[in-house]
């Protein structure tokens, strides 16, 4: 769509629309690209339009987490809760299988820890590990699955069964932002940090 079109169908000038093409296009939310035509083109400057690009489309409304809800509970009605289990357990290994081989060469826990705050950062969960006075949090400040994790909990509950598996010692998951958390945590007591040093 051009300026002029787009500034016709909103009710705004030229002038402001293009500014506002112009904060969009600096922050990569649109492309600009010389719009075709058809016959010869008139004088003055060629005319533009503005496409979204894959950063726009994600500021756009969508009905991905209310399909993926419909596919779930078709998906419980045909085969049952344990489909739904093992769907999410698969899903939840998928989190970690890219870095399996860093996990078994790591020296201790928090290595591990940071190794899969990498992972779920890289699958979108923007994780961190925070020192705490009686332990270690691995942190989760963004859930993609939220709204169908909060429908279907056994997305939450695999995930944390795998990174327990995956840490190899006790952890607790103490909130989740499919339950209305601010972002989920999972807690590694002091204790099971570094495993036990054989007495001399």
């Amino acid at each position: 769509m051009t300026a002029a079109a787009l500034a016709e169908r909103v009710g705004f000038s030229p002038a402001a629309i293009r500014r506002h093409l112009d904060q969009l296009l600096a922050e990569g939310a649109i492309v600009s690209r010389e719009a075709s035509t058809i016959g010869r083109r008139g004088r003055g400057r060629p005319a533009r339009t503005y496409l979204l690009t894959e950063i726009g489309r994600t500021r756009l409304p969508h009905a991905y987490d209310s399909l993926a809800v419909e596919a779930l509970e078709f998906l419980a009605d045909a085969a049952g809760p344990d489909a739904i289990t093992a769907f999410a357990r698969r899903r939840a290994e998928g989190l970690v299988d890219g870095v399996r081989e860093q996990l078994a060469a790591a020296p201790d826990v928090p290595a591990k820890a940071e190794i899969l705050a990498g992972a779920l950062t890289a699958a979108g969960f923007a994780a961190s590990v925070q020192e705490v006075g009686i332990g270690e949090q691995l942190c989760q400040h963004h859930c993609p699955v939220a709204h169908v994790a909060a429908r279907f909990p056994q997305l939450c509950e695999e995930e944390m069964t795998v990174i327990t598996e995956a840490l190899g010692t006790y952890a607790q998951r103490l909130a989740t932002i499919a339950r209305g958390d601010s972002f989920c945590t999972t807690f590694i007591p002091a204790a099971h940090l570094r495993p036990a040093t054989a007495p001399a």
